[in-house]
């Protein structure tokens, strides 16, 4: 939801790095790769309950990527690049409920809610992509992006801020994890019926 309101602010900071990357020979998979690896250090880092380093490393993932798209509107988007990114952001949602499961087994169920609710979102969005590249829509509305973006009330900004405030309130994780699945299961409604609305012909 507030995705196109905060990417600008975003892309003044990720476009005025990612040129100077790209200059040095590092690439736009590079850093999909590099940031996942903080985001693994992440998961690791809740499992044993160091909640301020997994809040750090859960931000620098997510700078990555901003970066690597920057990168890769420099060099030339491919579409292997694309693929990676939305993967490995993916999994990377996944792996943060279930270090929470990790670290305290009472917050077991929350997670396995949460991440069904990220199944809902991930599938919804992925599906909708699909669709509408077999029937030849774009759109530039999150910016330029290697598939179809189909936004909603929960996306990347939201998402990000739920598992930052989780490892600043790790002792809330279950009240975050439920209230955030339900708005994640809000917005597979609404991309649900947008894509009746959109395809139903």
């Amino acid at each position: 939801m507030l995705d196109s309101r905060i990417r600008p602010y975003i892309d003044l900071f990720t476009n005025s790095i990612g040129p100077r990357f790209a200059r040095m020979g590092i690439t736009a998979n590079m850093v999909t790769s590099l940031g996942f690896g903080l985001g693994v250090l992440a998961f690791a880092a809740i499992t044993q309950e160091m909640f301020v380093a997994a809040f750090i490393l859960i931000a620098l993932n997510r700078i990555g990527d901003g970066i690597d798209g920057a990168i890769a509107r420099h060099e030339g988007m491919s579409d292997f690049g694309g693929y990676l990114d939305i993967v490995l952001d993916f999994i990377f949602y996944a792996m943060i409920p279930l270090g929470f499961a990790i670290q305290n087994p009472e917050n077991a169920l929350a997670a396995a809610v949460l991440i069904v609710s990220f199944v809902g979102t991930g599938s919804s969005f992925l599906a909708y992509a699909i669709i509408a590249e077999k029937r030849g829509m774009s759109t530039e509305i999150r910016g330029k992006k290697s598939l179809y973006y189909l936004g909603g009330l929960t996306e990347g900004t939201e998402t990000i801020a739920v598992l930052l405030a989780m490892c600043v309130w790790p002792e809330f994780f279950s009240i975050f994890a439920y209230i955030f699945a339900i708005l994640c299961g809000m917005t597979t409604v609404t991309r649900i019926t947008w894509a009746y609305i959109s395809f139903k012909d």
